[in-house]
C-alpha cells in the first residue's frame, strides 16, 4: 500500500473502463488525481463515449478511497483545452507526479472501407492526443524536478494487427513518440513508457471487428489469439503495469513497452 503515496497523477480517458480502473488502482496506492475526459460524442466512432456522469462517477469512486481529485471533461484533440484542465488540476492539488494517456478510439474494416473520417479521428485522438497529454504535462513534471509518463498503447503497437489499420498505426506512433521523449527528457529525470495490452474486459465490445473475424476474414483470427489461455484480461491487469511504472520501483525505468498481453505478440 501507498506506493504512491504523495504523488499526483493525471489520467485521461478516465469516465470508464481502463481509465477508471487505472484512477481507482493509483487512488488505492495513495495517488491524489487529475481527471480527464472527452464526456461527448465523438463523430466516426460507433460506440457512446463516457458521460459527465461517468466521470464523476470515477471521481466519487476516488474520493471514497480518501484521495483528492480533480475532474474536468476535456477533448485530448484540443491542447489547449487539454492544458486548461491540467493546468486547474496542478493549481488546486498542488503539483503533477506523472501522467498516463490512457483515453484512445477504435475503429474497425478492412483496408478498402478505411474513410479519411476514421483515419483522422482515430490519429488525432490516439496519436495527436497522446501528444497533447504529454505537452500538457512535461512542464509541470519539470517544475516538480521529473516524474513518469506512462502512455498507453496496445498489443497493436507491436504486432501488426488488421482489419484497425488505423488503430495500428497509431498506437505504433505512440511507441515512436515515447521512445523520442524517453531520449529528450531523460536528463531532466523524467521517464516515458507504453503499456502494451491485450483485449481487456471493460464492457466496450468492437462488434465490428468481432463480425469481421467471423464472417469475412476468419483467416485472421489467429492474429488476435493470447499465448495464454484466456481471451480477454482485466482491466486491473493493465492497470497494475501502469501503476509499477509510475512507482519509485521503476525509478530506473524508461524507454520500456511493457507488455500485459496473455503473450498475444510472441504468436
Amino acid at each position: 500500500m501507498n506506493r504512491l503515496s504523495g504523488k499526483i497523477i493525471l489520467v485521461t480517458g478516465a469516465g470508464r473502463g481502463l481509465g477508471r480502473s487505472h484512477a481507482i488502482r493509483l487512488a488505492e496506492e495513495g495517488a491524489d488525481l487529475i481527471l480527464v475526459d472527452i464526456c461527448a460524442p465523438i463523430a466516426g466512432v460507433a460506440y457512446p463515449m463516457s458521460s459527465a456522469e461517468d466521470l464523476t462517477a470515477t471521481a466519487k469512486e476516488v474520493e471514497a478511497l480518501g484521495r483528492r481529485v480533480h475532474s474536468a471533461p476535456a477533448d485530448i484533440r484540443d491542447r489547449a483545452q487539454l492544458e486548461a484542465a491540467v493546468d486547474a488540476g496542478v493549481a488546486e492539488l498542488g503539483g503533477l507526479d506523472g501522467s498516463v494517456a490512457n483515453a484512445g478510439v477504435l475503429t474497425s474494416g478492412t483496408w478498402d472501407t478505411v474513410t479519411d473520417e476514421d483515419w483522422r479521428v482515430v490519429l488525432d485522438t490516439n496519436l495527436t492526443g497522446t501528444w497533447n497529454t504529454c505537452r500538457a504535462a512535461i512542464p509541470h513534471l519539470l517544475e516538480r524536478g521529473g516524474g513518469s509518463m506512462v502512455n498507453i498503447s496496445s498489443a497493436a503497437g507491436i504486432k501488426g494487427n488488421p482489419l484497425h489499420t488505423p488503430y495500428t498505426a497509431s498506437k505504433h506512433g505512440v511507441v515512436g513518440l515515447s521512445l523520442a521523449l524517453a531520449n529528450e527528457l531523460a536528463a531532466q529525470s523524467i521517464r516515458v513508457n507504453t503499456v502494451h495490452p491485450t483485449g481487456v474486459h471493460t464492457g466496450i465490445e468492437a462488434a465490428a471487428l468481432v463480425e469481421l473475424l467471423s464472417t469475412k476474414r476468419q483467416d485472421l483470427a489467429a492474429t488476435f489469439q493470447n499465448a495464454l489461455p484466456v481471451e480477454t484480461i482485466e482491466a486491473v491487469d493493465v492497470s497494475n503495469a501502469v501503476l509499477y511504472l509510475l512507482s519509485d520501483e521503476a525509478r530506473f525505468v524508461t524507454g520500456t513497452a511493457l507488455k500485459v498481453d496473455a503473450g498475444v505478440t510472441i504468436r
